[in-house]
C-alpha cells in the first residue's frame, strides 16, 4: 500500500457539495488501504474576499496581519473536509500549517519553507487517520503565521510529500492533466501521460498555469513524483518525474507554451561601452521589474540597440525609467510595444535532435508570421511575435511537430 499526498485547489473545494465529493474520493483511497495526507486551498474566491475586506479597513495593511487574515480561508476548508470524512466513517484530523510545524522564514505574504516536523502526521497515519493540512501557510521561528504566496498550496503539498517520503504527490485541479498546449486554442491538443520536471518547469515559467513554479522546483530537487489529475473526472492524469533514460525515443517537442502578458521595450543608439547593459537594466531591476528575453545588437557606428521584454503591467514603468535615464546613457530613442506575445516549444528531446529551431521557423514563415525576438535553452526555443498571430502560430507549431499524434512507447522504433 502507498502513501499519497493529495492537494485539492480552490475550485475542487469551492462548495460544500464539492467538499463532500473530495471526502468520498479520499475515503476510497483509505478503504483501498492507502495512507493519505490531504492539503487543501481556501474555497474558490475566499482569499480574494478576505483581501477585499482588508482593503475596506486600510489601503496598505501590515503584511503580518494580512497573513493572519488570509490564512483563515484554508482553516475553514480543513475543518469542513474533516467533518465530511468523519461522516463517512473515515477517521481524520485537521491541522493548520503552524500545528504541523511547517517552519518558514519571516518574509510575510511570500515566505519560504525551511523545515517540516512530520512527527504528528506520522503518528496519525500510523493510527489509521487521514491527515488534513491547510495549504499555503506556515509559522516562522517567532511563532508568527506566514503564507507562501499565491499558489502556495502546491508547494505545501510537495514539501509534505518530500518530508514524509510519499510515494506520490497528487495535484487535483479542474483539468485532467498537462496538455501539449491549451485545448482552447488547439482542438487536437493531447493530454501527456508523462513529462519531465525540466519540461514542466519550462512550461510553468512560460505561461502554463497548471502548477506553481516553486512546487515544480521543489519536486525536482527532492525527486517527488508529481501527478496532475482532475477532481471532476476519473483518469490517470499526467505524471511529472525525472527524465526516463529507459525511453529510447523521447519526443523531440513535448509541448507548446505561450504568454500574452508580454511587452517589448527598446532603447536605441546607446554607446557600446563596458557597463552599458548594466546602465540600462539596473534601474529596471531596482524597480522590481522582471526582465525576460534580451537582445543586444551592435551597429557599425559602435552604438547598441537594446531590446528586452517585461510583464505587460510593468510596461509603462519600464518606459518611464528608461526615458529618465536615456540622456545619461547617451541613447537616441526609447520605444515599446504592448501588442506582442511569446510562443515557446519545449522538449528534452531537443538535446539529441538537430533542426528543431529550423522546423519551428519554417512553420511560422509558412503562415507569414514574422519573428521579432528569439531565445533558446537546451530544451526550449522561444520567439516573440505580433500578438494577433498568436493562436495561428500555436496551431501551426502543434501541427509541424505532430503533437496530436499519440505518445510512443520506449523501445526500438
Amino acid at each position: 500500500m502507498a502513501l499519497y499526498v493529495q492537494k485539492y485547489g480552490g475550485t475542487s473545494v469551492g462548495t460544500p457539495e464539492r467538499i463532500e465529493a473530495v471526502a468520498e474520493k479520499v475515503c476510497g483511497f483509505r478503504k483501498a488501504g492507502h495512507d493519505v495526507v490531504v492539503v487543501v486551498s481556501a474555497m474558490s474566491g475566499e482569499t480574494n474576499r478576505l483581501i477585499d475586506l482588508a482593503g475596506h479597513i486600510v489601503d496598505e495593511p501590515s503584511p503580518r496581519e494580512m497573513d493572519v487574515l488570509i490564512s483563515t480561508g484554508e482553516q475553514v476548508t480543513i475543518a469542513l473536509l474533516s467533518m465530511a470524512l468523519h461522516k463517512r466513517g473515515c477517521e481524520a484530523r485537521s491541522y493548520t500549517g503552524a500545528q504541523v510545524k511547517i517552519l518558514t522564514d519571516s518574509t510575510h505574504t511570500k515566505a519560504r519553507i525551511r523545515q517540516i516536523d512530520g512527527e504528528r502526521m506520522r503518528a496519525d497515519l500510523d493510527a489509521g487517520r487521514v491527515v488534513v493540512v491547510a495549504g499555503f501557510q506556515g509559522m516562522d521561528e517567532h511563532g508568527n503565521i506566514t503564507t507562501l504566496g499565491r499558489g502556495g498550496s502546491d508547494t505545501t503539498a510537495v514539501a509534505l510529500a518530500a518530508a514524509l517520503k510519499a510515494d506520490e504527490c497528487q495535484i487535483y485541479t479542474d483539468v485532467d492533466g498537462v496538455y501539449t498546449t491549451d485545448p482552447r486554442v488547439v482542438d487536437s491538443a493531447r493530454r501527456l501521460e508523462r513529462i519531465t520536471f525540466e519540461e514542466m518547469l519550462e512550461m510553468a515559467s512560460l505561461g502554463s498555469k497548471i502548477l506553481q513554479i516553486r512546487s515544480v522546483e521543489f519536486a525536482g530537487k527532492y525527486h517527488v513524483p508529481l501527478r496532475v489529475l482532475s477532481s471532476f473526472q476519473d483518469g490517470e492524469g499526467t505524471l511529472i518525474t525525472l527524465e526516463d533514460d529507459s525511453v529510447m525515443e523521447q519526443p523531440v517537442v513535448s509541448g507548446i507554451a505561450f504568454n500574452r502578458d508580454e511587452a517589448k521595450v527598446t532603447i536605441t543608439g546607446v554607446p557600446d561601452t563596458p557597463g552599458s547593459a548594466l546602465g540600462i537594466l539596473k534601474p529596471i531591476s531596482d524597480a522590481n521589474i522582471d526582465v525576460d528575453m534580451i537582445i543586444q545588437n551592435v551597429g557599425a557606428d559602435n552604438r547598441t540597440d537594446f531590446t528586452f521584454t517585461v510583464p505587460r503591467n510593468d510596461f509603462k514603468r519600464a518606459i518611464d525609467i528608461l526615458e529618465r535615464t536615456s540622456s545619461q546613457l547617451g541613447a537616441r530613442e526609447v520605444s515599446g510595444d504592448t501588442g506582442i506575445a511569446k510562443v515557446s516549444i519545449v522538449g528534452v528531446g531537443m538535446r539529441s535532435h538537430t533542426g528543431v529551431a529550423t522546423t519551428m521557423f519554417e512553420a511560422l514563415a509558412g503562415e507569414g508570421i514574422n519573428i521579432q525576438m528569439i531565445a533558446t535553452s537546451e530544451i526550449k526555443v522561444s520567439v516573440v511575435i505580433d500578438e494577433k498571430y498568436l493562436e495561428l502560430a500555436v496551431r501551426a507549431l502543434h501541427s509541424a511537430f505532430e503533437l496530436h499524434q499519440p505518445e510512443r512507447d520506449g523501445g526500438d522504433k
